[in-house]
């Protein structure tokens, strides 16, 4: 019986590693290696979220990334396939412009814009990256005004 309420509130969620990163920091004894992991999960259903997870190993690092973009997950308004309105946002260096497309476009988006609005469900957009071409930070300033759209 719990088990059926506990497969009814989980949702199928999509996992998508954007970015990974090997850090290596310099010390007395040698160099310490690190890795960083950057993941956007959705739903494709209007609910995305995106997490950056530290680690020794790559793989220890994607699922805490996994982890953290599961508990800051957002809704995402969706009309007819798109977003309701145009939205600029700059987040420090990156620039993110999302406009709304017509039916039957697709996903007119750069690499980190694109995952991040794929694992959303929105299925027609047009974006164009202004600023930075740090993956990271374009993914967190789409992230920024899909949280922007929801809020209005």
């Amino acid at each position: 019986m719990e088990d059926q309420i506990l497969n009814q509130n989980q949702e199928k969620l999509e996992e998508k590693v954007v970015q990974v990163n090997r850090v290596s920091k310099k010390t007395k004894g040698g160099n310490k290696m690190r890795f960083t992991a950057l993941v956007v999960v959705g739903n494709r259903n209007g609910r995305v979220g995106v997490g950056l997870g530290k680690s020794a190993d790559v793989s220890s690092a994607i699922i805490k990334a996994v982890t953290y973009a599961k508990k800051r997950m957002i809704d995402v308004p969706i009309t007819d396939g798109t977003i309701p309105y145009s939205i600029r946002i700059k987040k420090g260096a990156a620039e993110v412009l999302l406009k709304p497309a017509p039916a039957g476009t697709g996903i007119i988006a750069g690499g980190a814009v694109r995952s991040v609005v794929e694992a959303a469900g929105i299925k027609n957009v047009s974006s164009k990256i202004l600023g930075s071409d740090n993956k990271a930070s374009n993914v967190y300033a789409t992230f920024e005004a899909l949280q922007k759209l929801a809020a209005k």
